[in-house]
């Protein structure tokens, strides 16, 4: 069971019933029902009030509806809800049972900001006048104060979340690198994300040709007999034109990129990956002196897109895969030809509830990638793919690549790119600890998957990168950022 199975649960009803009703045609008229039918009442099932659990069904309901939750939106596809955020301690510094209301009042004395005064049997800090410096805590010789941070400001990268003076998680929209780290590690469920779901739904409904495509994380999340086999059946079950694996996209990506880092190499230039759409936004947002050493190759979740479009200019292209920062990649950085929405596992699956669509065991017989653009999925993969296809057009390089693995590392790597002492030629950067198989949206966590993953992955063909992409028209579209 997962650590937010009741999370979880309510998230997947509100989805569900979102995307039941707009299949329906009646969203509009039937949506302000939903927090009732969930919430039926008389007695509130996880807040202090029935109420208040409504307005959390309400607010979750505009995400699903690809809404801010409230009436101020700054454009982040990562969102507070704000109905959910009030119940974390103001103050991130806590006197314990630890304290002896000793004599001496070290705490009191270290506060520059009377903000700590002597209770009966120990100290107490005012939330409304404690600055954070920590100051007290260091002073107490029997370590009575704790520094408690929020989980979601603890799990951000870069800082990115306050709180203002009622309580509530603030996010930095443009310190925001949309990792999505901060969605899973709130215990109220008080960040989410933005959905496409409505507009996946009307783009089937309207007739227009709309293909799927699923990230390379996707093989070994539902099992080893839920092959790209199985998910081509369910799309075009569900109404999709047809679907496509994004591996196919890292044999794309990884030929272009190969191309790059050859010639910057042989420039005595430095280069980052481009492919982690949570990367990119941390060199955008923290490092933007560093924009030029990013790969002008598009991610390969771009280059489906844009192979499909160059056959299919009307065709909508739908993405499927464990991250949020990919929603981002289509609604920040709006690179010409990219994906038109992004679903995580759990949004396809609403969808496909709502139809009836299930997942079935199927032969692994569907390989349109290479081993190497399905491994782009784990950190290090890139790294791997890329060498390789400089391997196989004979363009060899003594490359020495840092494979910067979660956010914590990237940020390491790029401090050090910055000041000039990045002691390798480039960096390979995965916002997510193992790469996009730990993505913030995994049905499964890397150590679940790992057995599935790795039988399906054995099953793969063994043929080159050049080799796959002799298949497929690589003029007809351009592999870099326009």
């Amino acid at each position: 069971m997962h650590a937010d199975e009741n999370l979880l649960k309510i998230k997947h009803e509100v989805l569900y019933e979102v995307a039941k009703l707009a299949f329906e045609g009646t969203l509009d008229e039937k949506k302000d029902d939903i927090a009732m039918k969930l919430i039926p009442g008389p007695n509130p099932q996880f807040r202090c009030c029935i109420y208040k659990e409504r307005e959390i069904i309400r607010q979750r309901v505009r995400l699903a509806e690809g809404k801010a939750p409230g009436p101020e939106d700054d454009g982040n596809v990562i969102q507070v809800i704000s109905s959910a955020c009030a119940d974390c301690p103001i103050s991130s510094y806590t006197v314990t049972e630890n304290c002896q209301n000793c004599i001496g009042k070290a705490c009191i004395n270290a506060c520059k900001f009377d903000a700590i005064e002597s209770g009966r049997h120990r100290s107490h800090i005012d939330p409304a006048k404690c600055k954070e410096c920590g100051q007290c805590a260091k002073a107490c010789p029997y370590n009575a104060i704790a520094h408690l941070q929020r989980p979601c400001k603890f799990s951000c990268p870069v800082d990115a979340i306050t709180y203002d003076e009622h309580g509530i998680s603030v996010i930095d929209e443009k310190k925001c690198i949309r990792c999505g780290q901060c969605i899973h590690s709130c215990p109220f469920g008080a960040i989410a994300s933005k959905t496409f779901i409505v507009n996946v739904i009307e783009a089937l409904k309207s007739g227009k040709k709309v293909y799927a495509m699923a990230a390379p994380a996707t093989e070994g999340q539902f099992g080893a007999d839920i092959t790209m086999n199985s998910w081509k059946t369910a799309m075009k079950e569900l109404g999709f034109e047809d679907f496509i694996e994004v591996g196919l996209g890292g044999d794309m990506t990884a030929a272009y990129e190969a191309e790059e880092w050859a010639e910057a190499y042989k420039k005595g230039k430095k280069m980052t990956t481009s492919c982690c759409p949570a990367f990119v936004n941390m060199i955008h947002n923290h490092f933007p002196q560093l924009n030029d050493n990013v790969s002008t190759t598009v991610s390969p979740m771009c280059a489906v897109s844009r192979m499909i479009k160059a056959k299919e200019p009307d065709a909508v292209t739908v993405f499927i895969g464990p991250c949020i920062g990919k929603k981002s990649e289509v609604v920040d950085q709006k690179i010409e030809s990219n994906a038109d929405y992004v679903l995580t596992y759990s949004e396809i699956r609403a969808i496909m509830k709502a139809k009836d669509v299930e997942l079935k065991p199927e032969e692994n017989t569907y390989q349109e990638s290479s081993i190497y653009g399905k491994k782009f999925a784990f950190s290090g993969g890139v790294t791997e793919a890329v060498l390789q296809s400089l391997k196989e057009s004979e363009d060899q390089i003594d490359a020495k690549v840092c494979k910067a693995n979660g956010a914590a590392e990237c940020k390491k790597a790029l401090m050090f790119m910055k000041a000039g002492r990045l002691p390798e030629d480039f960096i390979e950067g995965m916002a997510c600890e193992g790469g996009c198989v730990n993505g913030p949206c995994s049905f499964k966590k890397p150590n679940l998957s790992r057995k599935s993953r790795n039988t399906l992955l054995a099953q793969a063909d063994k043929r080159e990168i050049h080799e796959n992409l002799k298949n497929y028209d690589m003029d007809s579209f351009s592999m870099h950022r326009e």
